[in-house]
């Protein structure tokens, strides 16, 4: 029988686990899941938050959804959310690898030249790296095991239009400062987003015999009242003349990790309103 558009999008029983789940996109990721009949884990740094985002998706959905504290920087940790996640509903459908750090160099009260690559330090090249890329990596290592031995399964990695392109440094610079302090959009962050499409490249073809599915997502800037001046430079740079809504990407995570997308794999969906056309 074939499956209608409603069959397709369904993710009725669904069991999806969200990395930085109680942040802002986590949040709207695990509201997709939700309401198209799936149960979302939300899984993040913050206990305490991520037993609020929890408890809400719970009350406005009628949703079996939980919060669990995870350290993805820790092999242990995800160990423990994998086995908190199968006792709880004894089975896990979609990855989503969101967590990340994202220093908003943007904001009023940010540093200068710390950003700049000449000057950028090493810890913090590290951490970056350790949460936002071998944090996925443990992720899929762990959970991605348990779907390929069931021989079931989807992981949408959250990567960037700054995969794509370099970051437009001149939307970022201060007036009155000298070019060795201007700031800049630090190099981890197009480092960790473009490792995440290498790496969902290479998961596509590893598990694709376990029939795991494997793609990746790269969103646009996303407005959080960020400074006027900021968001007029950005939205220069952005055909469609303005950033994205929070709630803009829910219909394009529910299409990556449902049955809507199931011919395909190893595939990086690029929603940016247009910048990486010019």
């Amino acid at each position: 029988m074939d499956k209608t558009v409603k069959d397709l999008f369904t993710l009725t029983g669904r069991v999806a686990i969200i990395t930085g789940g109680a942040g802002l996109l986590g949040v709207k990721h695990a509201e997709a899941i939700a309401e198209a009949g799936g149960c979302p884990v939300i899984a993040d740094v913050d206990a305490a938050r991520a037993a609020q985002a929890a408890r809400a998706l719970s009350e406005r959905y009628g949703t079996d959804s939980i919060g669990v504290m995870t350290d993805i920087t820790s092999r242990a940790s995800i160990e423990h959310l994998l086995d908190s996640v199968l006792e709880h509903y004894g089975r896990v459908d979609i990855l989503i690898n969101n967590a990340a750090n994202n220093p908003k160099v943007e904001a009023p009260t940010a540093g200068t030249e710390w950003s700049r690559f000449e000057n950028f330090p090493v810890p913090a090249w590290d951490n970056d790296l350790k949460v936002g890329l071998t944090g996925a990596f443990l992720c899929c290592q762990v959970i991605g095991a348990e779907m390929a031995k069931r021989k079931a399964g989807v992981i949408l990695n959250i990567a960037s239009d700054l995969a794509m392109i370099a970051p437009g440094q001149r939307i970022y610079r201060k007036a009155g400062l000298p070019e060795d302090q201007q700031p800049v959009k630090p190099v981890t962050y197009s480092v960790v987003k473009s490792g995440l499409v290498g790496l969902t490249r290479y998961l596509a073809t590893y598990w694709a015999d376990q029939k795991v599915r494997v793609n990746a997502l790269s969103p646009g800037g996303v407005y959080n009242g960020q400074p006027d001046a900021f968001v007029e430079k950005l939205t220069n740079l952005i055909p469609m003349g303005r950033m994205a809504q929070v709630d803009e990407y829910k219909g394009a995570v529910l299409f990556l990790v449902s049955d809507a997308s199931s011919y395909m794999t190893g595939s990086n969906l690029i929603i940016e309103g247009g910048r990486t056309a010019w």
